[in-house]
């Protein structure tokens, strides 16, 4: 048969003294204790930390300042690369047309200056020509033969002389006279301005306006006459 229970086997007597401490009351749960208290930091310790802040934000600055150099040299070369890319297209097609130009340009040059060495050649044959004729070497006997002969020859260096004088404006004197114009033009009116003093001027320019003025003056007398009729 099963003894009976006695209590006083099982007695805790940490339990009953803290429940003695705690007036009698219900032991305190582990989440009422209260919490480690944590001191305050010396200054040694703020120091430390201060310094190390410091020293992290140096660290950030110096970081930073590499950044924006590496940022102002992508920059640059971005900058050169379109400057690269925008000459190139230009530069392309500036040369393209260029050389286009200039191979018409020499095409045409050189075609000119194959015909200016065939004139050219021309006439110093037919200056050769007619410098051999020599009239005192000419006799009764063949006087119609050298008549002949020399006006072929002047009669083919008039058709040389003509065509060329088609094909190269130099031998006309248009350049020339193209250019000395204008200067002449200048000259004069600067030579009349020279010789007249301003009482002649107004008196030529007097003379030049003066039928505008006439026809101006006859309207006025007109209006003036059409006026006085209505009133």
């Amino acid at each position: 048969m099963a003894s009976e229970f006695d209590a006083s086997e099982f007695v805790d007597h940490d339990v009953q003294a803290a429940r003695k401490a705690s007036g009698g009351g219900a032991l305190p749960s582990p989440a009422g204790l209260p919490g480690r208290v944590q001191p305050a930091p010396t200054r040694q310790e703020v120091d430390s930390k201060v310094t190390l802040m410091q020293q992290k934000l140096s660290e950030l600055k110096r970081v930073q300042q590499e950044l924006e150099r590496e940022r102002g040299s992508l920059e640059e070369i971005r900058r050169r690369q379109s400057e690269f890319t925008t000459g190139r297209q230009e530069m392309l097609q500036h040369l393209t047309r260029g050389v286009g130009l200039l191979t018409e340009a020499e095409f045409a040059a050189r075609r000119d200056a194959e015909q200016m060495a065939k004139t050219l050649a021309g006439f110093h044959e037919a200056l050769q020509k007619i410098q051999s004729l020599n009239e005192a070497t000419w006799t009764q006997a063949n006087l119609n033969v050298e008549l002949a002969r020399a006006s072929t020859a002047i009669e083919n260096a008039r058709m040389e002389w003509n065509a060329a004088r088609l094909k190269f404006s130099i031998l006309s004197g248009a350049v020339a006279s193209e250019k000395g114009a204008p200067a002449a033009n200048e000259n004069s009116l600067e030579q009349l301005m020279r010789q007249n003093n301003f009482a002649a001027l107004c008196k030529l320019g007097l003379s030049l306006s003066w039928p505008l003025a006439l026809v101006v003056l006859a309207m006025f007398v007109v209006l003036l006459a059409l006026l006085l009729r209505v009133k």
